[in-house]
């Protein structure tokens, strides 16, 4: 009777810790061994293809986990039950790459069906993209689950815009747990990407605190009319879009970030002194990045028996 009382206990601690459970780097070691390499494969050919793309992939990450946390609710589309994030202001004709989750998914499936969420693979295809373009490697925690719904309206009140100023970014990335350090070095991920015009267009024509010839050149393929060129795009950073690098922290310090909140993070606040620090020392950047990174993905994840493991990651089983 005792021991079966004991089992019985153990068995309820199962149960219980499985829904609390941690990620872990060795989630899947067993049950998808081959599930790095299967991912790297897509991922390297999807950036051969186009280098924009590693950008693009890891944009789509910071949506996931900054919006009810890292859950894959971003690939969701909409149904008749939910208003999904995609059509979201911060994502409506940005953001890209689902395609490439798709190819992904479908790789994954091949070698070990039913096994991998969509979240754990948005989390590994972002950390491929910075590696393959240069960047810092770090081993992803696994074990998320996918989320069974999505919001819109969070997705439109909880991702940064890109006119934010420095106090608003702060308390943004502090609502989600991450640092001002941590603001600092993940917004060095726009050392590779592109931008809309219309995303950078009243920074170009109506602020001082922008080198006057970076401020020229970006308007040659900007109008100043909204409505005209809207969608034209313009490297995040100016010196090696598609290297994973610290040019970005370069280019704020001589006022040539191409965003609002870009050059939030080197205007004379609190902020300075970090953006200064990267932007001498590449490696100090590199390793307080992966280590945010890591932070980030730790946003909430749905584990145990908490959502799902989707078996399409544009829809809820």
């Amino acid at each position: 009777m005792a021991s079966s009382m004991i089992s019985l206990a153990f068995f309820v601690l199962l149960i219980v810790g499985s829904a609390n459970a941690q990620l872990s780097t060795s989630f899947y070691s067993s049950s998808c061994p081959k599930l790095s390499s299967t991912v790297q494969s897509t991922v390297k050919s999807a950036i051969a293809n186009e280098a924009r793309i590693g950008a693009s992939i890891l944009r789509l990450f910071f949506h996931d986990c900054f919006v009810n946390g890292c859950d894959g609710s971003i690939l969701l589309d909409d149904t008749s039950s939910f208003t999904g994030e995609k059509n979201a202001n911060p994502n409506r004709n940005s953001a890209r790459g689902f395609d490439v989750i798709d190819n992904i998914k479908t790789a994954v499936e091949n070698v070990c069906p039913g096994v991998v969420s969509c979240a754990d693979i948005l989390a590994i295809a972002a950390a491929d993209s910075v590696a393959i373009l240069g960047g810092p490697t770090w081993n992803v925690k696994l074990g998320r689950r996918d989320a069974k719904t999505a919001s819109q309206s969070a997705a439109n009140t909880k991702i940064p815009a890109p006119t934010s100023d420095l106090s608003t970014l702060t308390s943004m990335f502090s609502a989600v747990g991450l640092s001002t350090k941590d603001l600092v070095a993940l917004s060095g991920a726009h050392t590779i990407g592109q931008a809309r015009c219309t995303t950078f267009r009243t920074r170009i024509y109506n602020e001082t605190n922008i080198d006057t010839s970076f401020a020229t050149t970006r308007q040659s393929n900007c109008p100043s009319t909204s409505g005209s060129g809207d969608s034209n795009l313009a490297p995040l950073d100016l010196q090696t879009p598609t290297s994973f690098d610290n040019n970005y922290f370069k280019n704020l310090v001589n006022k040539k970030g191409l965003l609002h909140s870009d050059q939030q993070l080197f205007n004379g606040g609190a902020t300075d002194s970090t953006v200064s620090g990267y932007s001498t020392n590449p490696t100090s950047f590199s390793s307080d990045f992966a280590a945010a990174m890591i932070k980030m993905g730790d946003i909430s994840p749905l584990t145990g028996s908490n959502g799902e493991i989707r078996k399409n990651c544009r829809a809820t089983n």
